[in-house]
């Protein structure tokens, strides 16, 4: 890069700018899913992006947002798609079985997650990196599911981003959002349509792991890396609310509730 007092040559601009274009400009199935989604989708929700400019345009990291809402990865995918990445996500495994649904998520990159038993292991990060080797973004919900708290903060993380980030040196950049749970309430079967929602979207800066590099990444490490890309959404979201968070994050197995399914108040 020309030092900012250096004049800048065009040509080495123009060719430059040739090389970095955003991958969304690239013909793919992305162009087919985007022009099904993004048309209706904007029908229901309008989207306040702030700090968007810090998403990297270019190279491999993590997402890592908040989840409340069956909806939200629409919603995120859209936000993501609009600031110039492909969005992919870990995907629940019966979605690969729906005709025409399947078909697409396999073509567009999306990795399938079963949500328990013997199927789970590591091989949905092990695919994930597939995507990171590639110079991609992989979205991972570090929740793992739709939170129980009863506020929807976040809850308690699951620790797969925290290891990918740490075993392959890659960034994890937090986002939160508010406003997708007027689109499609926590559990809710129906989209309310009318009136058109405003979702509010944050983008942080990467979340600092250094204090993790170098060190054994058992479960404690692990535990401890996961909590501070929590404790990153979380005041995010802090702010788009306008609210202080709980100063406990939810722990479902402190309140008798089950990892995945339904919210049990």
């Amino acid at each position: 890069m020309p030092h900012p007092e250096e004049p800048v040559n065009p040509d080495t601009e123009r060719s430059g700018a040739a090389r970095r274009r955003s991958e969304k400009s690239r013909p793919s199935v992305f162009w087919v899913l985007a022009g099904l989604i993004i048309p209706p989708a904007s029908l229901l929700a309008r989207f306040t992006i702030t700090d968007g400019d810090k998403l990297p345009r270019h190279g491999a990291y993590i997402i890592a947002p908040n989840h409340y809402s069956e909806i939200d990865p629409v919603m995120m995918g859209m936000v993501v798609w609009k600031l110039g990445r492909l969005p992919r996500f870990l995907a629940k495994e019966s979605l690969f079985r729906i005709p025409v649904v399947g078909w697409f998520l396999r073509r567009s990159g999306q990795v399938p997650v079963a949500r328990g038993g013997s199927g789970r292991g590591s091989a949905p990060l092990d695919e994930a990196q597939k995507i990171i080797d590639d110079g991609k973004v992989v979205i991972i919900y570090p929740e793992g599911s739709l939170t129980r708290d009863p506020d929807m903060w976040p809850m308690r993380g699951k620790t797969g981003a925290a290891r990918m980030a740490l075993e392959h040196d890659l960034p994890v950049i937090p986002m939160a959002h508010w406003g997708t749970q007027q689109v499609m309430a926590r559990y809710a079967k129906k989209i309310s349509f009318f009136p058109r929602k405003t979702i509010q979207v944050k983008v942080g800066d990467p979340v600092d792991l250094s204090a993790f590099r170098g060190r054994s990444l058992d479960q404690a490490t692990l535990t401890e890396a996961t909590d501070v890309i929590m404790n990153a959404i979380t005041a995010l979201l802090a702010d788009l609310r306008g609210e202080k968070a709980p100063e406990v994050r939810w722990d479902p197995s402190a309140h008798n509730q089950k990892e995945t399914g339904r919210f049990d108040g």
